[in-house]
């Protein structure tokens, strides 16, 4: 028996599938998390719980300005994105910031 399970819910909390074959939706953001994490991805939030579909962690932001660089001018030639090979979940009370990024800089996020 073949089975392909896309999401599945555990006492009310769902869970969502790393091979997923979904529309990637959301508004392109840069978001700050409590302890250094910057990430770039799909923004999307249901209640407190929100998250960053096609997300990659920026280790490095290899810019002179800040991260208001990446989020209108994309990646640099020094910055360095890390998979995350899936959906970023995260509580709305981690988050320390975020920036809405420019789509057409991004392309393939």
């Amino acid at each position: 028996m073949n089975m392909n399970v896309e999401t599945i819910t555990v006492n009310g909390k769902t869970y969502y599938s790393q091979t997923q074959q979904e529309q990637i939706t959301g508004d392109l953001k840069i978001v700050v998390l409590q302890r250094g994490w910057c990430l770039i991805g799909r923004f999307s939030q249901d209640g407190t719980r929100c998250f960053l579909k096609n997300a990659q962690v920026i280790r490095r932001w290899g810019t002179t300005k800040g991260l208001g660089e990446l989020a209108l001018e994309g990646k640099k030639k020094e910055t360095i994105l890390d998979a995350t090979n899936g959906v970023v979940e995260f509580d709305v009370l981690t988050m320390v910031l975020s920036i809405s990024a420019k789509d057409s800089v991004w392309a393939g996020l």
